[in-house]
């Protein structure tokens, strides 16, 4: 039996501008789980949330935008 890893797809806001501001990357193509990294600092550590958790905060968010 043959085991794959899939790789998660880290892409950025899509109001990030593209001079590599203060950013986070945000990979949600991984299943039960949405990751969150520091676009400056791709090694460095990540966030793990529950898809259910990530949404909330999204939702959040953009009401006090």
């Amino acid at each position: 039996m043959t085991m794959t890893t899939q790789q998660p797809n880290w892409r950025k806001s899509s109001r990030s501008g593209q001079n590599g501001g203060d950013c986070v990357e945000v990979a949600d193509n991984l299943p039960g789980r949405v990751l969150v990294r520091d676009s400056k600092d791709q090694q460095g550590p990540v966030l793990t949330f529950s898809p259910e958790k990530w949404q909330a905060f999204v939702s959040l968010t953009s009401q006090h935008n």
